[in-house]
Parts: C-alpha cells; structure tokens; sequence
C-alpha cells in the first residue's frame, strides 16, 4: 500500500514545526532567560505546594517516564492492529518505534538548545539535563496520543472516545507537574506538547495506513 502525500497532510506538522520553532527562537533570544509568562506560573508553583500536593504531583509526573509510556504506545499499537495477533504485535513494534524516534529526535534538541532548568532549589523532584522542550511532557503526550490512537481504531464509539478523551488528560496532567514540581518553565511544556503534536502528525498517518493492512474487514 502506498501512501501519498497530499498538500492537505503537509499543512498540519508544517504551521506545527513553525509553532515550535518561534517559540525555541524566544527561548534562544534571550539566551533561555525566562519571560514573564515563565516566571508567573512557577513562583505561584514553589508558593502553593504542600507536602501533600507535591507528592500527589510526583506520582502524577511519575508516568511521563520508566516502562508506562512504552506500554502504553505499544498497547495503543496492539489495539489498532485489529483482530491478527501476529499483525497487531508488528503494529505494536512500529508504535515503540515512532516513540523511540521521538525521544530521540527531543533528546537532540534539548542538547542542541541547551536551557537552564529554573533554580534547583525550587524543585520539587528530581531532573537532570536541559530544560527545553519537556522530555516527561513530549513523552507523555507521544505515548497518550498512540494509546488514544488504537482505543478509537478499537472500539468505536463513546466508550472508546470517553478512554481518549482520559489519555489527554493524563498527558495534560503530567506537563502541568512538570511545571507545579519547579523543574521546568511552562515554556518547556509547551514546547514539548509542540513537538509531540508535530512528530505525531507526521508518523501517524504511514503508520494507520499500516496498520489498515491487516484488519478484518
């Protein structure tokens, strides 16, 4: 099966890589200085956060990272492969894949753009490395979307729509910790929700075309 290219299908990742791209030149412009709309959020964060919120706030960012994202883009690959086990196990591969390029598409960027985290001593968890775009948010989002993904390929209809609706949330969820923990600057958030919509709408349609390969018609 060929997939071809329409104009229509290049705009969306297009306007989605010049999001990202103005938003990383007003990080880069004023050397990873952070703008007001930064600051704002985060001293609200470190003010607002008892030892009660923050730990429900850890367990929340919690599955931005380790084996959840992995599970859950390989389980949304499974789901859209259809009913043949052997088709849905390749679709599940192609799933950890695009995740896996993603990562390490962002893991290059942040290394490239190099932005300081804000003060460790607002934080509220545990980071390493540079600070734009979010790792835990771009994977959150990329794993959610790849889950929601084969949900609605699965069941459709409102149950299937409702579970969807649940993985954005989760992934909405795990950014907005990111920033509450003190670890990132909302910017950072941003910037990786960018990048997880815009590697999505490039992988996502040659890997459904794929997988409507296999589906019981």
């Amino acid at each position: 099966m060929t997939v071809r290219l329409r104009p229509s299908r290049l705009l969306p990742p297009a306007l989605l890589a010049a999001a990202f791209a103005l938003l990383a030149w007003l990080v880069l412009a004023r050397h990873g200085t952070p703008y007001g709309f930064d600051t704002g959020p985060h001293h609200w964060s470190v003010a607002h956060r008892p030892h009660a919120a923050a730990t429900a706030a850890r367990a929340v960012t919690d599955a931005g990272t380790g084996p959840y994202p992995y599970l859950a883009a390989a389980l949304g690959g499974w789901l859209a492969g259809g009913r043949t086990a052997r088709h849905g196990l390749r679709v599940a591969l192609l799933a950890l894949l695009v995740l896996l390029a993603g990562q390490g598409l962002r893991t290059l960027l942040v290394t490239l753009l190099h932005r300081a985290r804000p003060p460790a001593a607002d934080w509220a968890a545990h980071a390493s490395g540079h600070s734009f775009p979010s790792g835990h948010t771009a994977t959150s989002a990329m794993a959610a979307t790849l889950l929601a993904w084969g949900l609605l390929r699965a069941w459709p209809g409102t149950r299937s729509r409702a579970l969807a609706a649940l993985c954005g949330l989760a992934a909405v969820a795990v950014g907005c910790t990111r920033v509450y923990l003190g670890v990132h600057w909302p910017s950072d958030v941003v910037g990786g929700w960018l990048f997880a919509a815009c590697w999505l709408t490039i992988l996502l349609p040659p890997l459904t075309a794929y997988a409507d390969r296999g589906r019981t018609p």
